[in-house]
């Protein structure tokens, strides 16, 4: 296959994806958004982490609100987990690798805060620890996921969300997640701060 048309199959693959999940997944976005909103209302942070490709989606989320999106406004309180190398090395390298989320999230998470986790597959043991360290604290659980929601679904307790990509591609999970975080953000900035445009 020619470049022209391996580029044009990975659009016509994403927009498939994107189309997908909007019937799927609109309420569920916006349930995640109001209570997102009202958790920092409330003077709680979102604690934020996945790996690799979803350690970036932690880094966008993070920044969009400690920063801004659009709107010119007050920073938001969110804590992008994997951002601290030194604590990963240093948890990783004491304990092992699948604590370096839940080790951070018992020292700082509270129960009127937030954990938000990106994962494709959800089948990483650390983010699988991190979600039992947030359900140990009674935080709430955002879950981004795709593929079938692994290991990470079934540690969802009653009040978490689940926002699952019906795809199986990693890519086209991860390039989802992507215009769901500038949804969020945008719908929490409108919620917070009134219309943004």
């Amino acid at each position: 296959m020619n470049p022209d048309d391996r580029i044009t199959q990975h659009f016509a693959r994403s927009q498939q994806a994107l189309s997908a999940t909007l019937p799927a997944l609109k309420a569920k976005i916006a349930d995640t958004a109001t209570a997102m909103a009202e958790t920092l209302a409330a003077g709680g942070k979102l604690l934020i982490c996945g790996n690799g490709g979803s350690a970036a989606d932690s880094l966008h989320l993070s920044s969009e609100l400690l920063n801004k999106f659009v709107l010119e406004r007050a920073p938001l309180a969110a804590i992008a987990l994997n951002s601290d190398v030194s604590a990963l090395t240093s948890i990783a390298n004491d304990f092992a690798f699948e604590y370096v989320f839940s080790k951070q999230i018992e020292a700082l998470g509270k129960e009127n805060d937030m954990l938000l986790v990106f994962t494709t597959s959800g089948n990483s043991a650390n983010i699988s620890r991190a979600i039992q360290a947030a359900n140990q604290l009674d935080m709430r659980v955002i879950a981004l996921t795709g593929k079938t929601g692994g290991g990470a679904a079934r540690l969802l307790q009653e009040n978490a969300i689940e926002l699952r990509v019906p795809n199986d591609e990693t890519a086209r999970i991860q390039e989802v997640h992507g215009l769901i975080i500038h949804c969020l953000c945008d719908l929490i900035d409108q919620q917070l701060f009134g219309e943004t445009r």
